[in-house]
């Protein structure tokens, strides 16, 4: 795909054939307004819709910061510097959030990247210390903007605002219906709307299912009966998300679990897991219901309901996505009721009284102590692998390369005979820790 500028885009290389009719409309509507909201649902495509026309927009012969993205958390801000990688436009771009080693970042903000992606508390600090320079940034994008404001972030991003003096367009985007912030003074905007009525997912389809008093006990069959397909699990409450997985782990199930609270590192891992398919089960908060970079979702089970209809609508985004088809499960006794939120009347899941457990993942997950920073990629992660491990190209799954470490998804009847053969071996004439991640 080639857009103005003579900025060519590898769909390909995104995993897609043809963009859809909402990047489409966002597409043109951002390139040719000073002033948009984009409204879609979770797992459209959103990112993509307005990476697309930065893309664009960016000019080549600058050397400053010319765009600006502010995300309200750092798995939605990492998720977006990796699409506009794999969009391969020439542009450098730096990820900032909370966590990440200051000084890396300002080493990277030095050179002056076309676009800076980040978390609203961590940009600000970056402005505050003068670490670039804003006056040339002309586009600003606030994506999940509704999300940053329930996370406290107003003052944040009003701030910013006030520093970035010479924007020039203004992009909100968000997947529910949200009041436009006064602080972003955005008069009259054009509207991509891909949220109300006949633009929800048609893919989707949610089931009731009836819940014995101890709905462990019903959550545990729900699994068996989903067998070994990856399904996230969502709780209000963070505890409910740990012992979720404790007893889960208990009944021999191997559940992850997810939250705000989990440092960065634990945050990381637990979703290479759950996204390699080591780990299929994950029990995680309503952090997980926006942002995350999890494809091939099959299912989603509201273990508790949120208390707003727009979090239900964030958390059925995390399956049907793109126009695949999903499916919601709600845990809840015959006599309950539903939520007004809740439009129809679901399908009704009398789940069998026996069911053989779900079995455990094909894949494992190796740990690499080395990443981009040792000079390592993914072909000489794979050529390591296959020819000291003497693995088949079959036995390896995806594999992801950070900064300092890697992972690699290997198949679990393979993985410890693997591990005994490359014990004493070298890669690229350096000896790494590689052991399975837990």
């Amino acid at each position: 795909m080639t857009n103005p500028e003579n900025t060519t885009i590898d769909l390909a290389g995104l995993g897609i054939t043809a963009l859809n009719e909402m990047q489409q409309q966002a597409n043109e509507a951002i390139q040719q307004n000073s002033e948009v909201v984009l409204l879609a649902p979770t797992g459209s495509g959103k990112t993509l819709a307005f990476l697309l026309p930065v893309a664009s927009i960016l000019k080549p012969e600058s050397d400053h910061v010319q765009c600006m993205v502010i995300v309200p958390t750092r798995e939605l801000a990492l998720q977006i510097e990796q699409v506009w990688k794999k969009m391969s436009t020439g542009f450098k771009v730096t990820c900032c959030y909370g966590g990440h080693d200051m000084q890396t970042e300002i080493r990277s903000l030095v050179e002056a990247p076309a676009l800076i992606v980040g978390t609203p508390g961590r940009i600000l600090d970056h402005i505050r210390r003068n670490s670039f320079t804003g006056r040339h940034i002309s586009t600003l994008i606030l994506d999940e903007f509704d999300k940053s404001l329930e996370l406290g972030f107003q003052e944040e991003m009003s701030e910013i605002v006030r520093n970035l003096r010479n924007v020039k367009k203004k992009v909100l985007v968000s997947a529910t219906t949200t009041k436009i912030p006064s602080f972003t003074s955005i008069k009259a905007p054009v509207t991509v709307d891909f949220v109300t009525n006949k633009n929800k997912s048609e893919g989707l389809t949610v089931v009731q299912v009836l819940a014995e008093k101890d709905k462990m006990t019903t959550l545990v069959r729900l699994l068996s009966y989903l067998g070994a397909e990856s399904t996230l699990i969502f709780c209000n409450q963070r505890d409910s998300v740990e012992r979720i997985s404790a007893v889960l782990k208990e009944e021999g199930i191997d559940c992850a679990f997810f939250h705000g609270k989990l440092e960065q590192e634990e945050r990381e891992r637990t979703l290479i897991r759950f996204r390699n398919g080591s780990v299929l089960f994950l029990a995680a908060t309503d952090l997980a219901a926006r942002g995350l970079d999890i494809p091939d979702m099959k299912h989603v089970i509201h273990f508790e309901l949120p208390m707003k209809g727009d979090e239900f609508t964030h958390r059925n985004g995390r399956t049907a996505r793109m126009l695949a088809e999903g499916t919601a499960y709600i845990l809840m006794d015959r006599e309950d009721k539903l939520p007004d939120y809740i439009i129809g009347k679901p399908k009704v899941l009398d789940l069998p009284a026996k069911l053989a457990a779900p079995p455990v993942s094909d894949w494992v997950t190796i740990y690499i102590s080395g990443g981009k920073k040792s000079k390592l990629n993914k072909m000489d992660i794979v050529g390591f692998l296959l020819q000291k491990g003497k693995l088949e190209k079959q036995d390896l799954g995806l594999i992801e390369v950070k900064d300092n470490i890697s992972f690699a998804a290997v198949k679990r009847g393979r993985a410890e005979a693997m591990l005994q053969l490359i014990s004493a071996e070298k890669m690229k004439g350096k000896k790494y820790k590689i052991e399975i991640a837990r």
